[in-house]
């Protein structure tokens, strides 16, 4: 597997940005790419929890929490990605407490190229390089969102 990771230090603490992320059936409302988001599964957000992101380009996946750990992230398996060149994938937000009320947010992903060693140089040069841009638009989104005045700042308590 390929791994790629982006971090970004946020003026906010754990439990604000976990109140936006725990919102899972609703990434669109700040994730740059995502145009719209079906709940695949219903009742309280969790291990299990489905949803398709539908996305710009017109292409969509399907995102199934594997972990989740209250104010500190969660982890997805990426599947039908039939427009993607790959055959897995996983996808992880990892929050973690700084001094003066900050947190360091890491999205990662974790994937398997198709096309064998030609798919693998791929995931190297092109992909990991859309990739990062990928994580570090929705890292910023995410930073504007939880310093904007309209956070859910309860929905922590919640998940």
């Amino acid at each position: 597997m390929i791994h790629h990771d982006r971090s970004l230090d946020i003026d906010a603490q754990p439990h604000a940005i976990w109140s936006i992320l725990s919102r899972f059936m609703h990434i669109d409302e700040f994730a740059p790419q995502v145009t719209s988001v079906d709940a695949l599964t219903t009742g309280k957000n969790g291990v299990g929890s489905k949803r398709r992101c539908h996305f710009e380009n017109g292409t969509s996946l399907v995102e199934e929490v594997t972990d989740w750990h209250v104010n500190k992230g969660y982890r997805v398996r990426l599947s039908e990605m039939a427009a993607m060149p790959l055959t897995e994938g996983h996808a992880e937000i990892k929050i973690e407490p700084l001094a003066n009320g900050r947190s360091r947010v890491i999205w990662s992903m974790d994937y398997q190229m198709k096309y064998g060693p030609l798919g693998w140089l791929m995931g190297q040069t092109l992909m990991r390089a859309m990739m990062g841009r990928v994580l570090d638009g929705n890292l910023k989104a995410l930073a504007d969102k939880a310093q904007a005045d309209d956070i859910p700042y309860m929905q922590f308590a919640y998940y």
